[in-house]
């Protein structure tokens, strides 16, 4: 099993949730409710509490040892308790895809100071170099321009555009989807 990630950039730490984090997802998530609502799928009654977390906590590890996801959180480095966004590689696959899914979030006060680029570039160094994989895809959808410009500064290639393909705030959304490819990829 791989040992846990902790990423350093200039600004920020960013890792997995630890059983000691359960007030500061809780809190990340209470305080940007309506600010991410409108990006995110419904959340379960119990999605705000200690109780959901410690148990995501939990399985955020054994997937991560399972190469299955990887839930990276961000911290800034002077105030290492607090999370202000969120990271997540998903439906990691090995095989002949080598490839996975990109998700993120940041708190909405700290929009616009190049915290998820930065997390960002750092996190996908890591899935590529140490988990060696191939493509990562994104996808956004068509009136989130910020998400856009995020990823095209991290050179993600528009592949497509993907009609009622999530399903977000109790609505089916349209995407763009969009990949980025590790030009340095190696068979192991």
């Amino acid at each position: 099993m791989l040992q846990t990630p902790v990423l350093l950039t200039s600004r920020l730490i960013v890792r997995l949730l630890q059983q000691n984090d359960t007030n500061a997802i809780v809190n990340y998530y209470i305080e940007n409710q309506s600010f991410l609502e409108p990006f995110e799928p419904f959340r379960p009654a119990n999605f705000y509490t200690r109780d959901f977390w410690s148990q995501q906590i939990e399985r955020s590890i054994i997937e991560f040892g399972y190469d299955r996801s990887l839930r990276l959180f961000l911290f800034k480095k002077d105030e290492p308790r607090k999370i202000i966004g969120a990271v997540n590689f998903t439906n990691i696959s090995q095989g002949i895809l080598h490839s996975c899914s990109l998700g993120y979030s940041l708190a909405e006060k700290e929009q616009g100071h190049g915290y998820m680029n930065e997390a960002l570039q750092a996190a996908i160094q890591y899935v590529f170099n140490d988990l060696n994989l191939h493509r990562i895809t994104a996808n956004y959808m068509p009136h989130n321009r910020r998400s856009a410009n995020v990823l095209k500064k991290l050179g993600f290639v528009i592949e497509g555009y993907a009609r009622d393909y999530l399903l977000i705030n109790g609505k089916w959304e349209d995407h763009i989807r969009s990949s980025l490819v590790n030009e340095r990829w190696k068979p192991l």
